[in-house]
């Protein structure tokens, strides 16, 4: 039990740091070329939008994550102190 628990904490930090150095991964839908041809019509990758690649969903949950605390631990500029005659 302990060594399956180590083998999935080793792999998920291998992805993490995968997902750190190397944030794009190749397309998988139109395998990395950025067209995909449909009967005689060549048309750009629809999830790609041409690029070749796509963000690793590791990479785009941790965006996620820094921006949601970010936001949550940021002042507000909104937030002012009340005048003294209020």
């Amino acid at each position: 039990m302990a060594l399956a628990s180590l083998l999935i904490l080793f792999t998920a930090a291998g992805y993490a740091v995968l997902c750190a150095v190397k944030p794009f991964a190749p397309c998988r839908k139109c395998s990395g070329t950025g067209v995909r041809t449909r009967r005689r019509t060549v048309t750009l990758c629809r999830r790609c939008h041409g690029h070749r690649s796509r963000l690793r969903i590791g990479r785009r949950l941790l965006n996620d994550s820094r921006s949601i605390h970010a936001a949550g631990t940021r002042p507000h500029t909104t937030d002012r102190k009340a005048a003294p005659w209020q």
